[in-house]
């Protein structure tokens, strides 16, 4: 198994668990988390639990989103040493937008600001 297929194949609920333990630390909450979650996701609060609580790995979430947010291509930078909009493979693309949007709110940025809401 390449490296590629060893992320996808992470179970989404485990790192969920990751996600939410990093940006508790932070001082943000559960509800902020999955705010920008349901955002990117177009999952519901309920749907994005489900999920989290199933056996699916990040491949099957992916697979499995309602409806990715138009905006999300406007997520770019650096995670872990990866320029996000460089990633070649587009569901380690997708992948690698979400753990930006995390660390985003781990650092305090603005919610409207993480969602790429358009200037009107």
């Amino acid at each position: 198994m390449d490296n590629l297929e060893r992320v996808f194949a992470y179970r989404f609920g485990d790192i969920y668990n990751l996600y939410l333990a990093k940006v508790e630390r932070k001082g943000k909450s559960q509800q902020q988390l999955d705010d920008v979650l349901c955002w990117l996701s177009g999952h519901s609060v309920e749907s994005l639990h489900e999920v989290a609580e199933s056996e699916a790995n990040l491949r099957d979430f992916f697979a499995s989103v309602p409806q990715l947010n138009e905006h999300a291509a406007l997520i770019t930078g650096v995670v872990c040493g990866v320029r996000v909009e460089d990633v070649e493979d587009p569901l380690m693309r997708e992948i690698r937008r979400m753990d930006k949007v995390v660390d985003e709110l781990a650092r305090g940025k603005n919610i409207e600001r993480i969602k790429r809401v358009p200037k009107k």
